[in-house]
């Protein structure tokens, strides 16, 4: 680590498992400390759609993470700076990360993150507002005027001094599946000199409140990755992240995040970028990974979905989670989770959710969201927990629903990608 550079953040990792790579640390912050692995929720623009951040500490939150990109757009990130920063602007004081804006870039020149990110294939055509990315930086129209913008490196760190998250990241394209090796390998040079420029720009208004992450890009191909953590661990960023395409399937996606992890500098904390379910966590965390964020456990809940744990799931019923919108819990006078200690679980039963869900009431998207963030915060403290027991295999099947039962389950109970991407 650099403790000049960094003399008020630190990273210490207090157990490692003897039957793989998982490990217990402590993320130290001027906003307090996160214990790893641990799960980061999407605040996107400021805010967790639909729950309050006094729900969000009360659910076990340690850290939540905002984005860079929407807020240049709205309401600015000198608004944000001139009304205190983010975490008094939105009143929230643990920890946050804001991302730098390329993934945004990514999404804007290509259409649907989730989709290629994660391998899917989306028939939909989605608009798509880039202009041209050079290597000056990325130019775009806004969304909300169509006036042409100019996002650089430099412009990413001040938009996030100003915003004034603890964790920052280095701007970086954020290359999709389907373009060829020699375009990746471009892109990933260029989101090295990039990642410089991001450093310089950083190291020139250092202040010892902020902690700056580097971005290991090059998509599937493993000598691109190699180069791409070779750059990033001859640096001096606090953290390392993993970003970019992960492949066309989960098996592709472990494989690429396995390799990665493994070339990084075990000293420094790891996050992977817009990953969060399950089963890819407790895959990430025998890796090596420290942190997740993802907007999964809140979208799903905003569609009707709950997570649960598999022995809670109706009878024949194989998933992560529950549809309540669907017809069968019209009548349930039981709690999403029976032995989910969250306030929802403990005052409403489904019947309740799946009749504000059918009415189109907003209090549904609060309480499942409520009880997802819980669920999500319960399963990184257990599998804190099993790491320090060395349980880890064990505890998983308590969380995650064996893969050769998931597709018994009918179509109706589950929520289809395409859906939770709306």
């Amino acid at each position: 680590m650099y403790p000049n550079m960094y003399p008020n953040f630190g990273f210490s990792i207090l157990q490692r498992s003897v039957n793989n790579k998982s490990r217990l640390g402590r993320i130290l912050t001027p906003h307090g400390v996160v214990e790893t692995p641990a799960f980061i929720f999407c605040a996107t623009k400021a805010a967790i759609k639909a729950v309050s951040p006094c729900d969000m500490k009360a659910s076990g939150t340690q850290c939540i993470l905002s984005n860079t990109y929407h807020l240049m757009i709205q309401p600015g990130s000198e608004i944000v700076a001139q009304l205190g920063g983010l975490h008094r602007f939105m009143g929230w004081d643990g920890p946050m990360l804001t991302d730098s804006g390329g993934f945004q870039i990514f999404s804007l020149g290509h259409g649907s993150v989730a989709d290629e990110i994660k391998g899917r294939r989306n028939k939909e055509p989605r608009s798509k507002s880039l202009v041209k990315i050079t290597e000056e930086g990325a130019v775009f129209r806004s969304y909300l005027d169509g006036k042409q913008q100019l996002l650089t490196p430099e412009r990413s760190i001040e938009i996030q001094r100003q915003l004034g998250a603890d964790l920052i990241v280095v701007l970086d394209e954020c290359t999709p599946f389907h373009v060829s090796k020699v375009y990746t390998q471009q892109s990933m040079e260029m989101s090295h000199r990039w990642a410089t420029r991001s450093l310089n720009a950083f190291m020139e208004g250092e202040s010892g409140k902020q902690a700056l992450y580097g971005i290991v890009q090059g998509g599937i191909y493993q000598d691109l990755r190699a180069q791409s953590c070779e750059y990033i661990n001859s640096n001096p960023f606090f953290g390392q992240a993993i970003g970019g395409s992960l492949g066309a399937d989960k098996a592709q996606m472990r494989e690429v995040v396995e390799f990665t992890a493994a070339q990084l500098n075990p000293e420094r904390p790891i996050h992977l970028l817009g990953i969060g379910g399950i089963d890819d966590i407790f895959a990430g965390v025998t890796m090596g990974i420290d942190t997740f964020d993802c907007v999964h456990p809140t979208r799903l809940a905003r569609h009707g979905g709950a997570l649960v744990r598999p022995h809670n799931l109706p009878e024949g019923k194989y998933a992560d989670h529950i549809n309540l919108l669907n017809g069968i819990f019209r009548m349930d006078n039981n709690p999403i989770e029976p032995d989910c200690p969250c306030s929802v679980c403990k005052k409403y039963c489904k019947g309740y959710l799946h009749h504000l869900l059918k009415a189109k009431e907003l209090l549904a998207f609060q309480l499942i969201s409520i009880h997802n963030i819980t669920f999500m915060n319960r399963l990184l403290l257990a599998i804190r927990r099993a790491i320090q027991t060395n349980t880890l295999e064990s505890e998983k099947k308590h969380w995650v629903v064996d893969s050769s039962l998931k597709a018994k389950t009918p179509q109706d109970n589950v929520l289809s990608p395409e859906f939770m991407d709306s």
